[in-house]
């Protein structure tokens, strides 16, 4: 077949390679650095079967509109294509706009024998945790992942950005937020839901609609009060109690792993050892400080507020530092300015540090000044050296690293 794979930083690179491999002749092309009518002149006269489209791309792009006529197909739809039969016994796909990493995380602590973990922070293989190496969570990653839990493992539990391929025994969302993408024309939870069709069966959390036949909806099989969670579901019944049922951004993600696992025939009683994940509310103790990472990609304002109420009610202290901000170029969505400021006035920090030197401005200065809980504004420029000024804050204060980077 003749093909066009369009956008090689997302994904799309990866996608051409092994549609060449397979014998198909393939034209990749840069959507978005330089987008625009340049991008359309190597491509006129040419006719495809198919164009492969990332889903986050403009649908009004030119190159869209010049083969509007040709039959187009997502990355996700065209990584399962280039799959075929050719993958675990078992897989789950996990989806959504929170959650994602620690419900990825708390599934394959679930599952036994050898298996493949692949998330944003990296991709392991079970039961030693070995990380074999780091990619992207675009759908053309699992193409390298599959290869590599092909090889004597028996599961693979992959996140994804944007939507499932639908290759998996099982799909997961985990969660009901929404937001627009391709250029704010197009609802990011809408397309997710439309990648799920595929499925074999599709498991969402609370609050999330289908219209998938085979739906199953998590707060249907289990119940959380506390720390305690009771599930029940097709002859597998039990309970147990995890503290982290006590903290919004694990109990939700844990009820899915719970769900998931009674839907795979497995007892989800292990999750009671289940522990906080780097950059996701982790306790530590350092230089005299109890320290809450809860640094991550999606760190919000409603994160670092809970974290901040977790680390005084952890150290007993109501002096807090807290460190936070955006790395440069870490994340595609950052902290703006005014969240940054909205969140210092509602943790009421004794001390703050700002990573971050697009934060260094007159908005920023203007915002806290006069601030009376507030000692001092430190700004550094990243995330390590924002943690170490913390660290070497006198006294017993806590400390609540809350900056948005990939970790």
């Amino acid at each position: 077949m003749d093909l066009l794979v369009l956008d090689t930083i997302h994904g799309g690179k990866e996608i051409g390679n092994a549609l060449i491999a397979a014998g198909h002749r393939v034209d990749m092309v840069d959507v978005y650095r330089g987008a625009g009518a340049s991008d359309t002149l190597p491509l006129e006269g040419n006719s495809y079967d198919r164009v492969i489209v990332p889903v986050h791309l403009d649908p009004d792009h030119p190159i869209l509109q010049q083969f509007r006529d040709t039959p187009q197909i997502s990355h996700h739809e065209a990584v399962r294509w280039i799959l075929g039969e050719e993958v675990p016994s078992l897989v789950i796909e996990v989806t959504g706009a929170q959650g994602k990493t620690t419900t990825a995380y708390a599934i394959a602590h679930i599952l036994p024998g050898c298996g493949i973990l692949h998330t944003s922070g990296g991709t392991y293989r079970y039961p030693e945790k070995e990380k074999l190496f780091r990619r992207s969570i675009t759908p053309a990653s699992l193409i390298s992942v599959v290869k590599a839990a092909r090889d004597n493992c028996d599961w693979l539990v992959a996140e994804e950005s944007l939507g499932v391929t639908g290759a998996g025994d099982l799909a997961v969302i985990t969660s009901d937020l929404d937001y627009r993408c391709a250029a704010g024309k197009k609802s990011a939870l809408t397309i997710k839901m439309g990648s799920s069709a595929g499925a074999q069966r599709l498991l969402v959390a609370p609050g999330v609609n289908s219209s998938h036949a085979d739906t199953v909806h998590t707060d249907k099989i289990v119940r959380t009060e506390g720390k305690r969670c009771d599930y029940n579901y097709n002859g597998i019944v039990g309970s147990f109690e995890n503290p982290l049922f006590e903290l919004a951004g694990y109990k939700t993600p844990l009820m899915i792993a719970v769900a998931a696992g009674c839907m795979l025939g497995f007892n989800p009683g292990s999750l009671r050892s289940f522990t906080a994940l780097p950059g996701r509310m982790a306790v530590t103790t350092e230089h005299g400080h109890y320290v809450i990472d809860n640094a991550n990609s999606g760190t919000t304002r409603e994160t670092t507020i809970e974290a901040s109420r977790y680390a005084r009610s952890l150290s007993g202290e109501d002096n807090l530092v807290l460190v936070i901000g955006q790395e440069a170029h870490a994340v595609c969505e950052g902290l703006r300015p005014e969240e940054i400021v909205r969140t210092i006035k509602a943790v009421m920090p004794c001390r703050v540090v700002i990573v971050g030197e697009q934060y260094r401005n007159e908005y920023m200065a203007s915002s806290l000044t006069g601030y009376p809980e507030l000692n001092s504004i430190t700004y550094a420029g990243n995330f390590s050296d924002g943690k170490s000024v913390a660290l070497a804050t006198p006294g017993e204060a806590c400390v609540v690293l809350a900056v948005k980077s990939w970790r």
